[in-house]
């Protein structure tokens, strides 16, 4: 039996080849064109020596050619890799070093890092879109070659590469919070299952408008959004850079009916200073992923836009998808759902049991299933470390209620232990960001010579809001137990985050 992933584009463009796959501002792309551009592209592959089963990076934000290449990697039986935007040269060498890769598929606004992280991994492949030539101002490499280039071979009648289902499709990398990034080796049946399960979950139809803000070289964006716009035929609302009144302003003029993001991206929208003056009554239905999404947050956003958010839990090791709210009548509000088909998600102690259902019992979330990955690129040290058997550690908190909704409290480093005392630090932030004053917020343990650690609260206030210290700690000492409410309170004007829109604690700690 052999299975391309690749299949969900060709399908779909057979169906409706004049369907719009993406919109963006001044202009669309067909599925039809799609398919026709990725199979020049998966030609250009071949013809620059690339065989079935070698690596292609691909560092693209969110445009129509990432799209193109992400497809013709595959159609031409590469794996892809895509990587961050934001990486330095340093990072893009352990990168492309690591996974092997033998082009570089990159955006002139970033080949000058590209480049000299290529040149330190040996290759010397790299395509970049936007690119015309010669070296830049910054001195960039001149030996780059334009990304049109690849697409400049006519292919009639062509017949995607032969893959295995189990072979692997994408790697992507994690985000390397402790230690080197490792690469998760996705297969091509695994991402088909977690863009067509989670797709029927949320039931995705042919006429939806999704708007995709999130990073297409993350897992969330990536199987989510893409594999699953592409495997039912819906059209994607192609954005860039996440920007409160940019993200408002496509809902109204695509006429936009779901919205996928971060709880920072939902949190931006509702503090949008001019959020009436867009119209978005398109909307049907928002998800939500990344992180626990505070309960008022959640509220407040169910309030104002009249759409429902329902939760998922997933991660990179996860193709994205493990637990998700199945429909507004079936789901469980604060909770990331149930498993989904054909996976098993349980609680464990630090021994190894299940633990009972009941918010009393947390315990490190494990799950196993065709959506955990095959193990991480050339790391089997670290593929042993998270797997006990066929069930992955996620290094997630959390606990199944009697009805087996999951919920996550924490993730298992971020856990503070204050004076003996657990606290999870996403319950304090449900109640900061109640309060009428906060925008953001987010909590972190720091050291401490008595107790251990110390609860802090960075809080960033809403536009024109003023909030002393002292109201503030009188506002949560009244709102929960005495070892856990935020001794240590620092304002700030932003949290940091990465480009994800997922807030970076452990910069907060210092």
């Amino acid at each position: 039996m052999s299975f391309n992933l690749a299949v969900m584009l060709s399908e779909t463009a057979q169906a409706s080849p004049d369907k719009p796959v993406v919109v963006f501002t001044g202009g669309q792309l067909t599925y039809g064109e799609l398919d026709e551009l990725s199979d020049r592209l998966a030609t250009g592959l071949t013809s620059a020596g690339m065989q079935p089963g070698d690596t292609v990076a691909l560092q693209l934000p969110n445009i129509p050619q990432f799209l193109i290449s992400y497809f013709g990697i595959l159609k031409a039986g590469c794996v892809v890799v895509p990587l961050n935007v934001m990486l330095k040269a340093p990072e893009m060498a352990f990168h492309l070093g690591d996974c092997r890769a033998g082009i570089l598929i990159t955006w002139d606004g970033i080949l000058a890092e590209a480049a000299k992280g290529a040149a330190a991994a040996g290759l010397t492949q790299i395509y970049a879109v936007g690119y015309t030539g010669g070296a830049g101002p910054d001195g960039h490499a001149g030996d780059a070659l334009p990304f049109e280039r690849l697409l400049a071979e006519p292919v009639a009648g062509y017949r995607m590469a032969t893959r295995q289902p189990m072979d692997t499709a994408v790697i992507v990398y994690t985000s390397g919070t402790t230690g080197r990034p490792k690469g998760a080796e996705l297969s091509h049946i695994q991402l088909y299952m977690n863009a067509d399960i989670p797709g029927r979950l949320f039931n995705v139809q042919p006429d939806d408008v999704v708007i995709t803000v999130l990073p297409l070289f993350h897992i969330f964006g990536l199987s989510s959004i893409l594999d699953v716009c592409v495997r039912f035929g819906c059209t994607m609302s192609l954005i860039p850079r996440f920007d409160p009144a940019t993200v408002l302003a496509a809902i109204q003029r695509d006429g936009a009916t779901i919205f996928e993001g971060v709880p920072t991206m939902f949190a931006g929208l509702l503090s949008c200073p001019h959020i009436n003056n867009y119209d978005l009554s398109t909307m049907r239905v928002a998800i939500s992923g990344g992180a626990s999404i505070p309960a008022p947050v959640l509220d407040a956003f169910e309030e104002r836009f009249g759409v429902v958010i329902l939760e998922g839990y997933g991660m990179t090791e996860t193709a994205s998808t493990t637990t998700f709210n199945q429909s507004e009548t079936e789901r469980r509000a604060y909770s990331v759902g149930k498993p989904i088909w054909g996976t098993q998600t349980q609680v464990w102690d630090d021994s190894g049991n299940s633990l009972p259902r009941g918010r009393d019992h947390v315990g490190e979330v494990v799950t196993r299933g065709m959506h955990v990955m095959k193990g991480y690129l050339n790391n089997p040290e670290a593929t042993a470390e998270v797997f006990t058997g066929d069930w992955l550690h996620t290094g997630d908190l959390g606990y199944i209620d009697e009805d087996g909704f999951l919920f996550i409290v924490s993730r298992k480093k971020e856990l503070i232990i204050r004076g003996g005392y657990n606290v999870y630090p996403s319950e304090i932030e449900n109640v900061l960001h109640a309060h009428p004053e906060i925008s953001e917020a987010a909590v972190v343990g720091v050291p401490d010579e008595r107790l251990g650690e110390e609860v802090k609260a960075v809080v960033i206030l809403r536009a024109g809001g003023v909030l002393p210290a002292a109201e503030l700690t009188t506002y949560c000492r009244a709102r929960m137990a005495a070892y856990k409410y935020p001794r240590i309170i620092e304002f700030r004007a932003e949290l940091p985050k990465n480009t994800l829109g997922k807030v970076l604690k452990d910069e907060l700690v210092s």
